[in-house]
């Protein structure tokens, strides 16, 4: 574990805690209510009664969503500043200071499942955080996984004026885990820290650590949502842009 990209990315966001909050508020940001949020209300079914993990929760708007429906709610974050906005905001949610890499705070088999939200390409050790999700898992507990598509770097993309035509451009290789700094955008002042990896080494994080993918969904606006598109040119990036990628995890049972 490199202890120096861990430090720079808790750092990072214990910067940005503030104008994340803005940016996700109480709903989420526009991918999220557009595109991937009903890809993860699908995957997580109804969750009333459940012991839920809002693993990377930031400032909690996710939270309080799984509050809402019914589920008893842990949400972590190592940001001190991300977790001081959450319980500003969450008072009925047992909010921690913890890592994603060992979830220290969280006892083994306690809980019936784990949802980690755009945080797995933040997280400078993947095993390890697989490791611990499976961990906290109850036998058969589920893991939901939402990330940025590996596959198509939305920093280096270049779109047609007409918004028909997107090109990827890579400036690394592909096949290589890396840190990556992307420059500041929308109201945001901070370089972007994350960490890239083929998507095969996901896949493969996911098996070593003792989980059966049980579903694949890359977000995309449907039908019923185009009303809530702010504008046409939104609406379009929906439709055909591959922001993320969403996995359903099973922790697979023991065999005698």
């Amino acid at each position: 574990m490199n202890t120096k990209e861990i430090d720079e990315t808790h750092d990072f966001w214990n910067r940005v805690a503030d104008d994340w909050d803005t940016q996700v508020g109480d709903q989420g940001d526009s991918n999220r209510i557009l595109n991937s949020d009903p890809v993860l209300w699908k995957f997580a079914g109804d969750v009333s009664g459940l012991n839920v993990l809002d693993a990377g929760c930031g400032t909690g708007y996710l939270s309080r969503k799984l509050l809402s429906r019914g589920a008893t709610v842990i949400g972590v974050d190592f940001s001190e500043k991300m977790i001081d906005v959450a319980r500003s905001k969450g008072s009925d949610i047992d909010f921690r200071v913890d890592s994603c890499c060992s979830l220290a705070t969280i006892d083994d088999g306690s809980l019936d499942m784990v949802i980690s939200n755009y945080v797995l390409m933040d997280i400078p050790d993947l095993d390890g955080t697989m490791s611990a999700f499976n961990r906290v898992l109850r036998e058969g507990g589920v893991a939901i996984v939402i990330f940025s598509h590996p596959c198509f770097p939305q920093g280096g993309a270049t779109h047609s004026n007409d918004r028909t035509i997107s090109q990827y451009n890579w400036s690394f290789p592909y096949f290589k885990r890396q840190k990556r700094i992307d420059p500041p955008w929308g109201h945001f002042t901070s370089e972007f820290i994350w960490f890239h990896r083929p998507l095969s080494d996901y896949w493969k994080a996911f098996n070593l650590s003792g989980f059966d993918v049980v579903d694949l969904e890359e977000p995309r606006i449907t039908e019923d949502r185009y009303h809530l598109a702010e504008n046409e040119r939104k609406l379009n990036n929906s439709l055909n842009r591959p922001y993320s990628i969403a996995f359903k995890l099973r922790k697979k049972l023991k065999t005698s």
